[in-house]
């Protein structure tokens, strides 16, 4: 089982969300990340070398960015966003895709 952190960057993302999607996403990273996160599934994928993450986890509309480090079993996350179109909110800011 890996451990799961949050840096202080995703939490203020977490808590700018409705509680409804903050309990939707939380209960997603602990069923999806728990076990075997760095394994690409239809929600989880390996991301392009970026100065943000390694990982992005699918939560419908929602992405949660995160590192695995496999020597301490631990999850990362580091960032959640909202993907509308073709752009991307994270931390309040609009990113393009």
């Amino acid at each position: 089982m890996f451990q799961i952190a949050f840096t202080v960057e995703a939490m203020d993302d977490l808590d700018a969300l409705k509680k409804h999607d903050a309990r939707r996403i939380t209960d997603a990273i602990e069923i999806q990340l728990s076990s075997q996160p760095a394994v690409s599934t239809k929600s989880r994928k390996r991301l392009r070398p970026n100065p943000l993450a390694d990982w992005e986890l699918k939560v419908g509309t929602f992405r949660v960015f995160y590192n695995v480090d496999e020597r301490e079993s631990l999850v990362r996350v580091l960032a959640i966003g909202q993907k509308t179109g073709n752009q991307l909110f994270i931390h309040g800011e609009r990113f393009d895709l």
